[in-house]
């Protein structure tokens, strides 16, 4: 028989051995599984301080902000799959057969929590084909110093900035900067000529036919089909509509034939008026032409119990030699992406952008011969979180009067085609107007009677936010300022030329207000000590 003494000592070692044994069981091991599967491989890994009494539960932690199982940052390219890019939804298995690694193995969740969701990606290589491995873990912070319960959520994300109306204007004025400024609208930067435009295909413009225009059916003020509406130019349309119809007469309905959709002849150009399933795809140039027109018919039988038949209709634009064009966030913006930019045609219409994302927001590239007029079409793109100045120097002879060279200068700064909107997000859609950050055109000049004034500089200023989670932040642009600087026109001092310094500078400013510090409810601590905590100094 031991000594009596022994006995505390055993039990102890043999709950520990317990503990030990029971965290094992409960850790399951690491298996390969599908990326949609809605089963993961959950590890707990808890510091053995003190033993828990059986059945007690476990107190909640807080609610996690961000859920990092469906968080991906490096999904920039919408239907297609990014490169390395483990958690992309897109990318099958042969997509992981040209994978080196992971670009982000692991998101996790907030550090300052004593329990944290951390989402883990990894590839397998020895199986054909590779095959993505997904584990979404719960780790303790090791530190005794962690946040266990959290009763003040705002305290976890970034102030939402604030939005200027008519009650909080003015308080807004006293707290930016002041100007001297005209209305850009008083100085016009088109050239509006006499001369007819040449026939092309505007926004929003009815595609005609040889006899009249494209009809796409479509829903007015009931689900039923109109079959006299029209198709409009870049207005992409998808639609769904029910038609009734007699099965006797199934044949002798024009809208349920294939020639109906299939007959009609688009003109390249708009010019003078001289069965189930319906998909136009027209592919057209940066000149407005129509140059392809695809079609696409699903068929089908119809019986009694299908009536009323449900038809779609889907009508796209594509542009010529253009491919997908990728996003510069997934919200947020990512530091080195171009700024996603656009123009309004008309009133209720959405943005439209060109494919080229690289030059939706373009300003003066420098070169090294610093010619204005050899730098004329040359343009570099904006890119987010970068600061950027650039200029060249114009030479006018005394030919030159000051109404040509204002043109010619704004023609240099602000480029072909100038955008009217920017995205706040990288992946805002063009359909969402009332999201896009407006571009405010500001003019500074001296005020000066009867004295040209040319520009000398544009001066861009974008002002972004951090929205969001602290945990992973968004950066949000929220304003946009074209500031147009100009200088009294320089007389001839000496000789017949004379030089003029031109410019352009992109500055972004950090706007983001910190998170909301304090509590709304004194904290309370949750825990308790074994009563010989501070053995043997107490």
């Amino acid at each position: 028989m031991g000594s009596p003494g022994l006995r505390p000592l055993l039990l102890v070692l043999l709950d520990c051995c317990a503990s030990v044994s029971a965290q094992a069981a409960a850790t399951p091991p690491v298996t390969t599984e599908g990326f949609n599967s809605t089963e993961a491989a959950w590890m707990t890994l808890r510091p053995a301080l003190s033993p828990r009494p059986f059945g007690t539960p476990q107190a909640p932690g807080p609610t996690p902000v961000t859920d990092v199982a469906a968080l991906c940052v490096c999904d920039l390219s919408p239907a297609q799959c990014d490169v390395n890019c483990c958690c992309d939804p897109d990318c099958s298995p042969v997509d992981f057969s040209v994978f080196s690694a992971c670009s982000v193995p692991r998101v996790t969740g907030d550090s300052q929590f004593c329990s944290q969701k951390a989402a883990i990606y990894s590839l397998n290589f020895t199986a054909n084909p590779p095959q993505r491995i997904f584990k979404l873990v719960d780790q303790i912070n090791p530190s005794i110093f962690c946040i266990h319960i959290t009763n003040y959520k705002p305290a976890l994300s970034f102030i939402n900035p604030e939005v200027p109306d008519e009650n909080n204007f003015d308080k807004l004025m006293e707290t930016s900067d002041g100007f001297s400024l005209n209305s850009e609208s008083e100085i016009s930067f088109t050239i509006q000529s006499d001369a007819p435009d040449t026939a092309k295909y505007e926004y929003g413009v009815r595609l005609q036919t040889s006899d009249s225009f494209l009809r796409f059916p479509s829903p007015l003020t009931s689900s039923l089909c109109t079959d006299d509406n029209p198709a409009a130019f870049l207005v992409n349309q998808a639609v769904k509509c029910t038609r009734r119809i007699n099965l006797a007469q199934c044949e002798e309905i024009e809208a349920l034939g294939m020639a109906y959709y299939s007959s009609p002849k688009i003109l390249r150009v708009p010019g003078l008026r001289t069965k189930a399933e319906v998909k136009y795809s027209l592919t057209y140039t940066d000149a407005g032409e129509i140059t392809k027109a695809d079609l696409s018919l699903l068929l089908g039988t119809v019986s009694s119990a299908m009536l009323p038949l449900e038809q779609k209709f889907e009508i796209r634009f594509i542009q010529q030699n253009t491919k997908p064009v990728p996003l510069s966030g997934n919200p947020g913006y990512v530091v080195g992406l171009p700024l996603a930019a656009g123009f309004q045609p008309q009133k209720g219409s959405g943005i439209i952008q060109t494919m080229n994302r690289y030059g939706q927001l373009t300003i003066l590239r420098s070169t090294a011969e610093k010619d204005c007029l050899a730098l004329e079409g040359i343009r570099t793109p904006v890119l987010f979180g970068y600061d950027m100045q650039s200029g060249c120097k114009l030479r006018l002879t005394k030919a030159i009067t000051c109404q040509l060279a204002v043109q010619k200068v704004k023609s240099l700064l602000k480029g072909h085609g100038f955008p009217d909107y920017v995205a706040p997000f990288g992946n805002s859609r063009a359909q969402d107007v009332l999201d896009w950050v407006p571009i405010h055109f500001l003019t500074q000049a001296p005020h000066m009677k009867d004295s040209c004034q040319l520009p000398v500089a544009l001066v861009i200023e974008v002002k972004w936010t951090k929205y969001g989670s602290l945990l992973n932040p968004q950066a949000k642009i929220v304003n946009v300022t074209a500031n147009l600087i100009a200088s009294s026109f320089p007389e001839t001092n000496s000789g017949n030329e004379r030089t003029v310094l031109i410019s352009t500078a992109v500055t972004f400013v950090d706007v983001s207000a910190p998170a909301e510090a304090g509590f709304r409810a004194r904290p309370t601590i949750n825990a308790k000590l074994p009563f010989n905590f501070f053995f043997p100094f107490v």
